[in-house]
């Protein structure tokens, strides 16, 4: 809008003389300012984008690291329950074992204890 205005300005600047050079001198670096000042907001504009599309592509990048991460953490999270529940049923199981095993042995002491019983009855 700016620009459209000294355009018309300048097309109505005219005569001679050094206040209409300088006038167009003025009028010709106003240009020049508005030009670099678009220049400026359109390369500012495009940084802009290139730096949220940038951000974006980190942003994806991390939260897929992030998504892969929960994931094994939940499969880890996973195993260790059945691993616990296989740990307490083996603890359960050995524990049986032990009794077992500790039930079988006191029996074979008492038949040991009878026989030596019976050999000491049978000798006398």
């Amino acid at each position: 809008m700016e620009k459209e205005k000294l355009i018309k300005s300048s097309e109505t600047i005219g005569g001679g003389g050094l206040e209409s050079s300088l006038t167009q001198l003025i009028h010709d670096h106003n240009l020049t300012t508005i030009k670099t000042r678009e220049q400026a907001d359109k390369a500012k504009k495009e940084a802009l984008k290139g730096a949220i599309r940038v951000s974006d592509l980190l942003v994806e990048t991390v939260n897929g690291g992030v998504q892969e991460t929960y994931v094994n953490q939940k499969r880890i999270e996973n195993e260790i329950r059945a691993l616990t529940a296989s740990t307490i049923r083996f603890t359960k199981q050995t524990d049986q074992w032990l009794s077992d095993s500790h039930s079988i042995n006191s029996s074979l002491k008492g038949i040991g204890d009878l026989e030596n019983w019976i050999t000491m009855i049978a000798k006398s």
